[in-house]
């Protein structure tokens, strides 16, 4: 994660603008707060939404690795959520992926459309659910993994003792059924509250010098 760390915080000294620097606060804020309400599921673990879609959306997808990271790396030493040693894999998880799937799936369904069109909040809503799901799939993944890389010298798993068979298939599950609806909607309600009072915050895909001439305009 140090790399693109590194290079995200260079891309936000560059792109983002003055007025969104509390935008960014505030984004490592909500998913701080968000985050921390786990619901519980069946087999005795929990889930939770990120909100990790709506700021790759708002702010840009290197924003939101610095956002949601930072709101993780917190977690982690205040509260023992996630844990210290597996900073580095929820960061790439929800800090990586979910930002940039969500800012790649919002912008293709999208398109050209205005900003203040439905179709836009519809993508939002979808953008969420796509990011949330991939992001618990590759979690799934890794925890699959942990019985083939950490043992005793009996062969006994020393971490998770489920493997992909199990991991995989519980963490989809859950989330495709649940948890990413509840990012979905939290993307959509957010995103069209902004899209209402204050549209240019939604204009990050734009061209630098159209998103300048539109503010101007207004």
């Amino acid at each position: 994660m140090f790399p693109i760390w590194i290079y995200a915080g260079r891309r936000l000294s560059r792109e983002l603008r003055t007025r969104q620097v509390p935008l960014l606060a505030l984004a490592a804020a909500f998913s701080f707060v968000i985050m921390m309400f786990n619901l519980p599921i069946p087999g005795g673990s929990t889930g939770h939404a990120v909100g990790g879609a709506i700021v790759g959306i708002v702010l840009g997808p290197w924003a939101g690795v610095i956002a949601i990271s930072v709101a993780l790396i917190l977690q982690a030493l205040i509260f023992g959520d996630g844990g210290i040693t597996a900073i580095a894999a929820n960061c790439f998880n929800m800090a990586v992926v979910m930002p940039f799937a969500a800012f790649y799936v919002y912008k293709i369904i999208s398109g050209s459309s205005a900003i203040a069109s439905q179709k836009r909040v519809v993508a939002s809503a979808i953008a969420g659910y796509v990011s949330l799901t991939l992001a618990a799939g590759l979690t799934g993944v890794m925890f699959g993994i942990q019985p083939l890389l950490h043992t005793d010298a009996g062969g006994m798993p020393l971490y998770m003792p489920y493997g992909l068979n199990i991991a995989l298939p519980a963490m989809l599950a859950e989330h495709v059924l649940f948890f990413s609806f509840v990012e979905a909607i939290v993307t959509a309600l957010i995103f069209a509250y902004i899209q209402k009072t204050d549209p240019s915050l939604l204009m990050y895909d734009s061209p630098t010098s159209k998103r300048l001439a539109k503010g101007a305009a207004a």
